[in-house]
């Protein structure tokens, strides 16, 4: 849950570390512009996780954990 309150832990496997980044995206084959996903990242991981999805040619928006975008283009 973004911006709950309590900590949330990275998104990257293994990886318990608080997220201080939130990894918007989308998979333009099955979802419209206005769905969008959100993992959660630590410092460490953030670069990892948004290229690991920008490899797969998936939109991402990165932004401070707790903030929301509405889409990604």
């Amino acid at each position: 849950m973004l911006g709950g309150g309590t900590a949330t832990p990275c998104s990257a496997a293994g990886c318990a570390a608080d997220a201080v980044h939130a990894v918007h995206w989308r998979n333009p084959r099955i979802h419209p512009v206005d769905r969008v996903k959100t993992w959660a990242a630590c410092d460490e991981h953030r670069a990892q996780l948004e290229a690991w999805l920008a490899s797969r040619g998936f939109p991402v928006a990165v932004t401070p954990f707790g903030e929301s975008v509405e889409r990604v283009a």
